[in-house]
């Protein structure tokens, strides 16, 4: 199950609270203003800077 399109509007980056986007394969949530990908693991985005990878 994907990421809830109600849950996307509300998720922000939490090292810079810029809003987040869905990879286009939708394994991670993307943050284009720090360039940071956060990974979605049993579908459960896992917003933790320190582990994120950069992207």
């Amino acid at each position: 199950m994907p990421v809830r399109p109600e849950l996307m509007e509300i998720l922000a980056c939490p090292k810079c609270k810029q809003p987040v986007k869905l990879s286009d394969e939708g394994d991670y949530i993307l943050c284009d203003a720090c360039r940071l990908r956060y990974p979605i693991r049993d579908d459960i985005p896992v917003m933790l800077i320190d582990e994120a990878e950069s992207s």
